[in-house]
């Protein structure tokens, strides 16, 4: 035991004074934390000392600073025995001797090794709550008394109020910080629609405003509802690979919505891979969720390269960055969609089009508005229109062929309906007569309501004049039968009477009568051969007569 020390009221003083006035010449809780386990241990006759914050996220003490200890001692599982943690968490200090031979945990042989034998542990605290620990080791025997436990206690309070005025004053530095880089940020992820753009954006962007090594971004997918990496910085291609991290603790709450902080990365188990983030220096993790309006698409972590306990200050501009570049990335995720679809309607726009320009017929297509807007090659073509010209005009006014009334009239049928219309209708055109076939055709919605009216105009003229020709012969032909069988019909009783002229002449004795009589046999033979020619008739032939008469000129089958 060593003993007291003469005025060491006034030797407390001086020390309380010196650790006052070095932590009030630094501004970050690091800096205070290295400087009080640097200077405690000359100014209190102490070997070694330590300070571990307490960690929210897993309710257990992290090292923030340490001094005069190896790192082997540190990385024990077990800081000391439940009775003294459940002491110090009581907000009250604690100090043991023969700590190496009455030790009753885990990590005796490191307290063995390392040839502590007296520790004195405190708690930091601020505003009433434990926010760390302060402990002070010797590697003689001490007995610590009353008055060192108390001065101890003072000191360690004054640690605690030192790192809450660093954090507040880093908080208030960070406002600033942050409210700037919010509005960067949020103009440059809303100043494009490229969804690369954006991620790579933030990636690059966060860490240079926050401070840390690297960041990455992990979207939901949703064909797979699976995160994928979708942009990187600050870390290497080997990291990246390492594995999928979705089933990992920290990314199950992540996901859930709470943003998680991750103080000693390489030993946290709400982590995997750990030989992996030991392998690239990370030491603290910060993941928030990454949400639209709606829904979680995906996570965003923040990665150190020292040991960093995020504040309340970074945790918010966290979440807000990743709150508004999700929303960025839906609205880019959304043009996306919408400039594929509208590629694929270009696409179908293109082949539909290909396919009406192969067809012979003129096309129209109309809205219900009554305005023309799609129409075909061979209708410019034979209107002598460009697309141009036609394109959102009243049907009224493009539909050619027709007046005003009949157009009217059969779109409206048809618009009212829902039913196909179609008209045929002889027009004049110039000196000639054409014949036009007109298919109104409505294209109707899943509601049964038209969408819009296909139009297509076929010129029949020849094939209505094929028909009437084909008529007319069907006509003569009957006609020509017909004669066919009255000459059959007119043969027995031509005969008859050729016979009987023939035997009277025989009977005559006039010259004059004689001649009469040949005279009417001559004419009975002539009609004889007639009817011969009308039975025996396969063929005809018109031509013009007087006026607009024509006779039709019959075809003997020896003539054919």
């Amino acid at each position: 035991m060593s003993s007291p020390r003469p005025n060491i009221e006034s030797d407390y003083l001086t020390v309380f004074q010196e650790v006052t006035r070095l932590i009030s010449t630094v501004h970050t809780s690091q800096e205070v934390m290295d400087l009080v386990v640097r200077r405690l241990p000359s100014l209190l006759d102490v070997d070694a000392a330590t300070i571990r914050l307490l960690d929210a996220g897993t309710n257990s003490f992290v090292l923030g600073a340490a001094w005069g200890v190896s790192d082997e001692y540190l990385s024990r599982s077990t800081i000391d025995t439940k009775e003294v943690m459940d002491t110090l968490m009581e907000g009250r200090p604690t100090a043991r001797k023969n700590i190496d031979v009455t030790c009753d945990h885990d990590s005796c042989a490191f307290i063995s090794n390392e040839g502590v034998k007296s520790a004195m542990s405190l708690p930091i605290i601020f505003q009433g709550q434990i926010t760390g620990l302060l402990r002070l080791l010797t590697k003689d025997l001490r007995e610590f008394s009353d008055p060192e436990i108390n001065f101890a206690m003072s000191l360690a309070e004054q640690v605690g109020i030192a790192i809450s005025n660093c954090h507040m004053f880093q908080e208030m530095k960070n406002q600033v910080t942050f409210f700037k880089a919010q509005r960067e940020i949020s103009q440059l992820v809303n100043s494009t629609l490229n969804l690369d753009q954006i991620l790579g954006a933030i990636v690059k962007k966060l860490p240079g405003i926050m401070g840390v090594m690297a960041c990455t971004i992990r979207l939901l997918q949703p064909a797979t509802n699976r995160l994928e990496l979708v942009a990187a910085s600050g870390v290497s291609e080997k990291y990246l690979k390492r594995g999928n991290i979705s089933r990992e603790n920290s990314i199950f709450k992540v996901l859930k919505g709470e943003p998680v902080a991750i103080y000693d990365a390489p030993n946290d188990p709400r982590v995997n891979y750990h030989d992996e983030i030991k392998e690239e220096g990370i030491k603290s993790i910060l993941a928030v969720p990454i949400k639209n309006d709606q829904e979680i698409i995906g996570v965003l972590r923040l990665l150190t390269d020292s040991h960093r306990s995020f504040s309340a200050s970074d945790i918010h501009f966290a979440v807000t960055v990743a709150e508004e570049g999700g929303n960025a990335i839906e609205k880019a995720r959304l043009y996306r969609k919408i400039t594929l679809l509208f590629n694929q309607i270009e696409e179908h726009e293109r082949f539909l089009q290909t396919i009406l320009d192969s067809l012979w017929m003129e096309l129209l297509v109309v809205d219900p508005d009554k305005r023309v807007i799609m129409v075909n090659k061979q209708f410019l073509t034979t209107h002598q229109h460009t697309e141009e010209d036609i394109l959102g005009r009243l049907y009224r006014s493009i539909s050619p062929r027709t007046v005003e009334d009949e157009q009217q009239f059969h779109l409206e049928q048809v618009l009212t309906s829902c039913k196909p219309v179609t008209v045929v209708k002889q027009y004049q055109e110039g000196d000639q007569e054409k014949w036009y076939e007109r298919h109104l055709t409505p294209i109707l919605n899943s509601n049964g309501q038209v969408d819009f009216v296909v139009e297509a105009v076929n010129d029949i003229t020849d094939q209505v004049m094929l028909e009437q020709e084909h008529s007319q012969r069907m006509k003569l032909q009957g006609v020509i039968e017909m004669a066919g069988t009255a000459a059959h019909q007119l043969n027995t009783p031509l005969f008859a009477a050729l016979g009987t002229a023939q035997l009277l002449r025989d009977d005559l004795s006039s010259e004059e009568m004689i001649e009469e009589m040949d005279l009417v046999i001559s004419n009975l033979k002539k009609m004889g051969e007639l009817t011969r020619e009308m039975i025996d008739v396969t063929g005809y032939s018109s031509s013009e007569y007087v006026g607009e008469t024509r006779i039709v000129d019959l075809t003997p089958a020896e003539n054919k």
